[in-house]
């Protein structure tokens, strides 16, 4: 693993010099490798487009990685440099600010139903992706965006529980889903709450690893184990 590590780190180097800086160390980053060592090529779904965007990508090789971004004029800028890229730009409707508001509303019926985000009554859904995404079964998310360090941030509310609820609504088997930063307040509670202190498998540093299965083949599974 070390030699794919410090090989695909080089895919970094066509944005060492933009305003986004490397997201993982590499110890974080061998938490998702592992799992990518075993499932790719697989379908991968990231929040956040950058640094470490190409790597990724080639981690996946032969795989289908999309990358979902906030910023439009970053996305421009990548899809120059690195055209091959499959990115969009996602709106956010949420701040951090609303955090406390929205963990308490994350306990409620509707936030518990298991189904597609686009028919989701509860408000931490994300509604406004492309089809496609919703439409494609992930093995693999990885929550590093949106922004999220100060209080008029989106935060990633939403993306949090967005990632669990298309892993609980898969046909069948299991999503792996990694939340980065999770020493922030908003991420570490989130994931804890949404994803579940049971699913969790894994923290190096400030990224969770959690393994969520299908909830679609068992009715009455509650929300977390």
């Amino acid at each position: 693993m070390h030699q794919n590590l410090t090989f695909f780190s080089s895919c970094l180097s066509p944005l060492r010099n933009t305003k986004h800086h490397p997201q993982q160390t590499l110890k974080e980053i061998s938490v998702s490798l592992k799992v990518l060592e075993t499932k790719s090529p697989c379908n991968f779904l990231v929040f956040g487009l950058g640094h470490d965007s190409l790597m990724w990508t080639a981690l996946n090789h032969g795989g289908r990685t999309v990358f979902l971004e906030e910023d439009m004029s970053w996305i421009q800028q990548i899809q120059r440099q690195i055209p091959s890229l499959e990115s969009y730009h996602v709106v956010y409707d949420t701040k951090v600010t609303q955090a406390d508001e929205l963990l308490e509303i994350s306990t409620q019926e509707e936030c518990k139903a298991v189904g597609d985000p686009r028919f989701s009554k509860c408000p931490l859904a994300l509604k406004g992706l492309p089809n496609e995404v919703y439409d494609i079964e992930w093995d693999l998310i990885m929550v590093d965006a949106p922004t999220g360090y100060f209080d008029g941030a989106p935060g990633r509310m939403s993306a949090i529980y967005t990632a669990g609820l298309m892993a609980r609504n898969r046909e069948n088997g299991e999503t792996d889903v990694f939340v980065h930063d999770v020493d922030r307040v908003v991420e570490d509670k989130f994931s804890k709450a949404l994803l579940c202190e049971g699913y969790l498998r894994e923290q190096e540093g400030r990224i969770r690893h959690f393994t969520i299965p299908s909830h679609r083949t068992r009715s009455g599974r509650p929300f977390c184990p």
